[in-house]
């Protein structure tokens, strides 16, 4: 809630000491000084009155004289209350009776024309003050009633604001001290058995108040919702949908009895707040377990994918090799022997996705770009991949006169290893790999194309995503994951389109080194 919003409220806190005091004992300052007030208008104008009428007095009635004498009483009674009006109308009387009526200089009435004219004067001041009184009083219960009305809605904006629960707990101590001022307000949950604060604002309260409050074993706690006192300190418990929520402790508390509904009907609204602020932090909670869940679900899935062939193919062969070595040729042996090294190659790179894919989760892979030979980096690639690449069945297009280009080194190998083992997996045994290098203006391109069965085109951005799952068994993994992380780390591009002979073409882009900067 914005500081102008309590203005009012925290002025009155903010007064000084002495008016505090006279405050805290029952004596309004504010009542006082419209009392002080209306007494001194109403003196001030029976003395002018008197003054000014004396020397006419000889030549005036004492009926308008006595009427004259009613504005003092009635105005004094509208500046400063019924008390002030009443004593204004005993000095007027007095005024009346020593200087207007004879005998003069005495307090004698005299006359029985006299003592009509001055209860005529009483009576109908009287009936004027009784009216003014009135009207004095429904106009300050209105203020009152439009005061209330505007606390309790810039308490219920409070309540509705969406912040977190902590932020509520912290804007409902401040919103209680500013509106009932209040010395100190304290906010306590209950945590296994014992009161825990959870927000406060004004002094600490001291160990003994602390022993008052806190719950012992075999001592029942109260979590009524109505205004309990304890040596000092007032409690008002919070309660949502037959729970407790908390216990309010006041400090330094004097209220009217409309400032006690009023913070009950507070607490009230405040326990349904903070229950709707817990149960939206609960359903987050539960929100982000689900996702969490989610993700470890496609993380297993997305990991036995790849790992069921290899291992598979590690499984048959070693099987094989264990079982029938003395019927299997030297060739058939070698083949084997092969075949596990290059699924346990591809098994490796698994691994290093998977470490790489924890550290693309913990935010702690940097680049470190470095002036590379684009061909370089190709062969390079070439070669890690091993065995799985028949050197009949895979083709470099690269011209000569390639610039450099300024990439991670380390990261940009284990693209090309993505891609190479990704055309492997979805090539025909027989099927061709072509990778190819071209400059294309300040970049230099490497695409990379398979016989594969290719990818539909609603398809080629989604395979990028991680763990996505195909239901037409389509190329997907963590593979793919990576090379667009460490790709779009360099603020580079790879995307996917249909090769030429109809399998799948994987383009990605690098910085090439210009000529100034090699100049340099």
């Amino acid at each position: 809630m914005s500081d102008n919003r309590l203005s009012s409220r925290r002025e009155q806190r903010d007064r000084p000491p002495r008016e505090r005091a006279l405050s805290a004992i029952g004596w309004p300052t504010e009542r006082l000084r419209q009392r002080f007030t209306g007494l001194s208008v109403g003196f001030v104008m029976v003395v002018t009155f008197t003054t000014v009428l004396l020397p006419l007095r000889a030549h005036v009635n004492v009926s308008t004289i006595t009427l004259v004498f009613i504005i003092p009483a009635i105005t004094a009674e509208v500046t400063g209350g019924v008390l002030a009006g009443f004593s204004t109308v005993a000095l007027s009387a007095l005024a009346l009776d020593f200087y207007f009526i004879p005998p003069y200089g005495t307090l004698s009435i005299g006359s029985l024309q006299n003592w009509v004219g001055l209860g005529v004067y009483l009576v109908v001041v009287g009936m004027v003050a009784v009216v003014v009184a009135r009207f004095r009083t429904a106009h300050a219960k209105a203020e009152h009633n439009a005061l209330n009305m505007r606390r309790v809605y810039e308490l219920s904006e409070l309540l509705v604001q969406d912040s977190s629960e902590g932020d509520l707990l912290v804007s409902i101590v401040h919103a209680v001290q500013n509106v009932f001022a209040i010395e100190a307000v304290s906010l306590f949950v209950l945590d296994e058995g014992r009161l825990k604060v959870a927000a406060s604002v004004g002094p600490a309260l001291s160990s003994a108040e602390w022993s008052q409050l806190d719950p012992q074993p075999g001592r029942a706690v109260s979590m009524s919702t109505a205004l309990g006192s304890t040596s000092g300190l007032r409690t008002v418990s919070l309660a949502a949908s037959g729970r407790p929520i908390g216990v309010l402790v006041l400090k330094g508390a004097r209220f009217s009895d409309d400032d006690r509904e009023m913070l009950i009907t507070f607490a009230n609204d405040a326990a349904i707040a903070i229950e709707r602020a817990q149960l939206r932090e609960q359903a987050l909670r539960t929100t982000l377990l689900e996702e969490v869940d989610r993700l470890r679900h496609a993380l297993m899935g997305a990991v036995s994918h790849d790992l069921r062939t290899p291992l598979a193919t590690i499984k048959l062969a070693s099987s094989t090799l264990v079982t029938r070595a003395r019927h299997l040729t030297y060739e058939d042996a070698h083949e084997l022997h092969e075949l596990i090294e290059i699924e346990s190659d591809r098994l490796t790179r698994l691994v290093s996705n998977l470490l790489d894919m924890t550290r693309i989760e913990a935010g702690v892979f940097e680049v470190h770009p470095a002036a590379t030979d684009a061909l370089s980096l190709i062969e390079e690639a070439v070669a890690v991949v091993g065995l799985g690449l028949r050197t009949e069945h895979l083709s470099i297009d690269a011209p000569a006169g390639l610039p450099p280009v300024i990439i991670d080194h380390l990261l940009i190998i284990q693209v090309l290893v993505n891609l190479l083992d990704n055309a492997l997996r979805h090539s025909p045994d027989d099927g061709q790999i072509t990778i190819s290098a071209r400059r294309d203006g300040a970049r230099v391109t490497v695409s990379i194309d398979d016989d594969g069965p290719g990818v539909a085109p609603v398809d080629r951005q989604a395979i990028f995503d991680r763990f996505v799952k195909f239901d037409t068994g389509g190329r997907a993994g963590l593979g793919l994951t990576i090379a667009k992380t460490f790709i779009e780390a360099h603020h580079e591009h790879i995307w996917c389109e249909e090769a030429p002979q109809g399998g799948a073409r994987f383009v990605f882009s690098m910085p090439a080194l210009d000529e100034m900067q090699e100049a340099h």
